[in-house]
This record gives structure tokens, sequence and C-alpha cells, in this order.
């Protein structure tokens, strides 16, 4: 009897032991995924970003370089250029804490704005 008891143990030890395994196992490949997936948007975000000023290049080349058309065209230009490089340098994580520090200093207007759209997209959303 004492040997079935100890069979019995082991046998649960040994379950314990997989299952644990194969929790840890899970857990890794959960964050190896959650990693792989925000390496990806924080790729796309550059390249986005890259894109935006190489867009901005072809403006100044192709675009008016003269008069009020030109001088939109320069001003586009120079705005999609900085988004660009602010993409491009901050990616997800600066643009999160950017947004942080915002909603830190100004509490306030944050708290107001989003009452004001969340007003219109429930009357956006709503059926009459």
């Amino acid at each position: 009897m004492a040997t079935a008891t100890e069979n019995l143990n082991s046998t649960t030890e040994n379950l314990k032991n997989k299952a644990s395994d194969a929790a840890t196992n899970m857990a890794d490949r959960a964050k190896q995924a959650a990693s792989a997936a925000g390496q990806k948007a924080e790729d796309a975000t550059h390249a986005v970003g890259g894109g935006m000023r190489s867009l901005a290049d072809t403006m100044r080349q192709k675009g008016p370089q003269e008069g009020v058309l030109g001088a939109a065209t320069s001003s586009v230009a120079k705005s999609l250029d900085a988004g660009g490089q602010y993409l491009e340098q901050e990616g997800i994580k600066g643009m999160a804490n950017d947004l942080t520090n915002l909603i830190r200093n100004n509490p306030i207007p944050v708290m107001l704005a989003a009452v004001g759209l969340g007003f219109f997209l429930a009357r956006a959303t709503s059926r009459r």
C-alpha cells in the first residue's frame, strides 16, 4: 500500500511539474508574441514617418515654387516633414509619453474634449 501511495504521489508531482512547465512555456510564448507585435507596430510607425518625409520631399520638388500655391505647398511639406520626423524618432512609445504628459499638464481641457468627443460619437452612432 505504501508503494501505491508513493506512486500516486510521484505521478501527481510529475503532473504538477508538467502543468507548471506548460504554463511557463505558454506565458513565454505570449510574451514573445506580444513583443513581436509591439515591434511590428513600432516598425510600421517608423515606416509611416519615413513615408511622410518622402512625400514632403516630393511636394517640394514637384509642387509650385511661387505664389500662393507655392507658399501652401511649402507649408504642407514642412508640416509633413516635421510629423514624419517625429514619428521616426519617437515612435509609439514617445507618442504615448507625450499624450500622458499632455493629460497630466492639462487635465480639465482633456476631460472636456473627451466628453465632447463622446457626445459626438454617441450622436453619430445612435439611431433615429
